[in-house]
């Protein structure tokens, strides 16, 4: 009897934890709401002293925006590593997802395609401030797909995670297209099999998958991105059997099957959703993963290792995820005028 109203009350509190985490969230987007071509080339001259001598403070500059936005808006930090992700996977790394569309275009730029709908505004934001500053110190010298992979390593460490030297030299690209993008980017419900051959596709390895994947310990998605899992499931009418039953409880609550309030997000990380740590692979031996693609890891023999691996050791996911992300944010770099631009304004071509 007491063992039975134990478990009882332990369910309740963590229905209750999930529950206030995601209504604090909804009430933070609510009030804020103002607001295929192979890219596998090894870069060519990236290096951490690349602007030694023309821009010496940089990283200093980058840092005083980072910090302060950390301060004021936390979600710029996860907001930022997704936007540094999808600028990767798409033309590689070369901001080519900051530039605007042409008012009036039918050509539609990165950011304004479907998948890209619910990158955050303070990830832009971010990347619109640290440029103007950069500019005014030296001005025509940085790009803004430097500067991105600076603001995206600074969040990581201002969240709890490791710091890492940045490599540069990137230059920015001169093509972005809306029609690029759905290839490109991996999707909520995609196997191991797909994500396997999309991060292979940018010369990025198994390990790369699994250890990149562990950016879900931080950032929040939309109820469309996994409502399946709660309801229909592989069209079985049935909820997905890999979540447990607590998670799908709360997030039934805040996720019907149809309707419901848009804006709603819920945490990849339930435990520790605004720390930069290794719980994500805890979480996901625990079967409390958000997505189908992010319990996938743990469900396929090929990747549970791994998965078990870092779920025992922060250290070991540190490293290895500093390491990758050096690696991502090689992918199809553009060196010198004849491959690429240095934009003044992150959004606009240089005309």
């Amino acid at each position: 009897m007491s063992v039975s109203s134990s478990s009882s009350s332990s369910s309740c509190v963590f229905v209750f934890t999930c529950l206030l985490i995601i209504c604090l969230i909804t009430l933070h987007i609510t009030m804020c709401a103002a607001k295929p071509k192979n890219n596998t080339r090894s870069p060519r001259q990236l290096s951490i002293g690349y602007y030694a001598k023309a821009c010496p403070q940089l990283e200093q500059l980058v840092g005083s925006v980072t910090s302060q936005q950390f301060k004021e808006e936390p979600v710029s930090g996860p907001a930022t590593i997704r936007l540094f992700f999808h600028d990767c996977f798409v033309e590689g790394c070369d901001a080519s997802i900051l530039i605007s569309s042409k008012p009036g275009s039918k050509m539609l730029a990165e950011k304004d395609a479907e998948d890209n709908r619910d990158l955050r505004g303070e990830g832009f934001e971010t990347i619109r401030k640290a440029k103007a500053l950069v500019e005014s110190k030296c001005p025509g010298i940085v790009s803004c797909a430097d500067i991105l992979a600076i603001a995206a390593r600074d969040y990581v460490h201002l969240a709890g995670g490791p710091y890492y030297e940045v490599k540069k030299g990137r230059w920015d690209g001169r093509r972005s297209m809306a029609s690029s993008v759905a290839s490109n980017i991996p999707r909520a419900n995609f196997t191991v099999d797909q994500l396997l051959k999309l991060f292979s596709s940018k010369g990025l390895t198994l390990e790369d998958l699994v250890v990149l994947s562990g950016a879900h310990t931080m950032g929040f998605a939309h109820c469309d991105n996994f409502v399946s899992r709660l309801y229909d499931y592989h069209g079985t009418k049935q909820p997905d059997p890999a979540i447990d039953p607590r998670l799908l409880k709360a997030l039934r609550m805040s996720c019907p099957h149809s309707g419901g309030n848009t804006d709603i997000v819920a945490p990849f990380d339930v435990t520790t959703p605004f720390l930069f740590d290794h719980a994500y692979y805890g979480n996901l031996v625990s079967k409390l993963g958000l997505l189908a693609s992010d319990q996938a890891l743990f469900l396929d023999p090929r990747t549970k290792p791994l998965v078990q691996t870092l779920a025992k050791d922060k250290h070991n996911f540190f490293q290895a995820f500093a390491e990758a992300m050096e690696k991502m944010g090689s992918i199809g770099v553009k060196r010198g005028r004849r491959h690429g631009e240095k934009r003044k304004d992150c959004s606009m071509h240089i005309s």
